[in-house]
């Protein structure tokens, strides 16, 4: 289909899922952001992309898979694709997909034996959730948590900070923070996940980096009368030196 009106009914419903005025569908935009969505098989409400980019052999190549999932398809020209786009400079693509939607069993059921979670809570920029869902990936972290008070990871901010770290790990949204750490077996009592072992070397950098980015996250205005801290140690588990493990301790 063809669209050369603004004032196209997909064109003002694009307009509101990126805005967030939507709660069931998310706005995608790129071409890898888009060849990531198709991998997690979200479902397609909508495609829209320029007549330019299709003449690009990887976008012609994605377009054409991505058509036979989709609800709707639409070509637009630049000028109005950047009516709808969520960048300066438009990306091409866009999709309107399902909000990802993971429910606690299923979280659990996407878990390892020996799982590696991080909570994010109380980050209001976007563009923080997605870096940390981006370094929490690098890090090898199974899942990630998100409290109702935490910016939206599946915004357009968010997902392109994260790189497709969004789709790619399992993230469950809507837990309290009480309820986030109870399936992570942090309690008041100290350290959860037994003994610890310092690593030291070349590796100390990378957990500082990964700790900086991570630790903001992890303290919760909840505990007012106790102090919440977290810590990222390397530690030596089954004879696998490089295994990371996030840790939260409550001290008071």
């Amino acid at each position: 289909m063809k669209i050369t009106s603004r004032d196209n009914s997909l064109l003002r419903r694009a307009r509101s899922v990126r805005d967030g005025k939507v709660d069931d569908l998310i706005f995608i935009e790129g071409l890898r952001l888009c060849e990531e969505a198709l991998r997690s098989d979200l479902k397609i409400e909508a495609l829209i992309y320029s007549d330019q980019i299709a003449r690009k052999d990887r976008a012609a190549t994605l377009i054409a898979e991505i058509e036979t999932g989709a609800d709707k398809t639409a070509v637009v020209s630049e000028n109005l694709l950047e009516s709808i786009s969520y960048t300066k400079t438009p990306q091409g693509i866009i999709l309107l997909a399902s909000r990802p939607v993971i429910s606690q069993e299923e979280f659990q059921e996407k878990q390892s034996s020996t799982p590696l979670m991080v909570i994010l809570h109380g980050i209001n920029n976007p563009v923080n959730v997605g870096a940390i869902l981006r370094t929490a990936e690098a890090a090898g972290v199974t899942g990630a948590i998100v409290t109702p008070n935490t910016a939206d990871p599946f915004s357009p901010k968010s997902l392109r900070g994260a790189m497709g770290s969004a789709f790619r790990l399992p993230v469950r949204t809507g837990a309290s923070y009480a309820d986030a750490i109870v399936p992570i077996g942090i309690h008041s009592d100290g350290w959860s996940g037994g003994k610890f072992e310092r690593c030291r070397g070349r590796r100390d950098l990378a957990l500082r980096s990964v700790h900086a980015a991570l630790s903001p996250c992890l303290t919760s205005p909840d505990y007012k009368d106790r102090q919440v801290s977290a810590r990222i140690r390397m530690i030596l588990r089954s004879g696998n030196p490089s295994k990371l493990e996030i840790v939260l301790s409550f001290n008071g």
